[in-house]
């Protein structure tokens, strides 16, 4: 039961993230042609940043991790399996931040009837590639069904355990 348990601790991981992906990638086709935020400047492109949270995992790969008595017995103790053979998995947690593309740049364009245009007629617009997007979006979008698969699968492989 253990790896059933651990597949959708994963899958939901990835859901969470996929979904912040898929907002990110909403705001930047939404701000596409906004020349002004409330920051001041154009909007910059958001992108999401993932990364494992260090001391935060499942309480199973922390058992594993810990110095206890429990975590120097036999393992076959801790794994589920009588005879040790399962291998336990350790899950770590990831966090995903939103935060502005540092290699997001500008473009140009020249426009001198627009009210942000510089002395020369040019405005500064982000430079979001709407295609680029959509192909982000289309990534992200699934990535999600692939997790919602996952945890489909695994809630009915739990139901058919039960059905034995």
């Amino acid at each position: 039961m253990g790896g059933i348990l651990n597949a959708i601790e994963v899958s939901a991981q990835g859901l969470s993230v996929q979904r912040a992906r898929m907002d990110a990638v909403a705001q930047n086709m939404a701000n596409a042609e906004t020349a002004e935020t409330k920051e001041g400047g154009p909007y910059r492109r958001k992108r999401v940043m993932v990364e494992e949270e260090e001391g935060k995992a499942s309480f199973r790969s922390q058992l594993n991790r810990a110095d206890t008595r429990l975590a120097r017995t036999n393992r076959a103790h801790r794994s589920g399996g009588m005879n040790g053979n399962f291998e336990t998995v350790s899950v770590s947690a990831v966090s995903h931040q939103e935060v502005a593309d540092p290699e997001s740049s500008f473009r140009l364009d020249y426009d001198p009837t627009h009210p942000k245009a510089d002395a020369d007629g040019y405005v500064k617009m982000p430079d979001i590639e709407v295609v680029d997007e959509m192909v982000d979006m289309m990534v992200a979008s699934r990535a999600y069904e692939a997790n919602t698969a996952v945890i489909s699968t695994a809630k009915k492989m739990a139901m058919d355990a039960l059905d034995i």
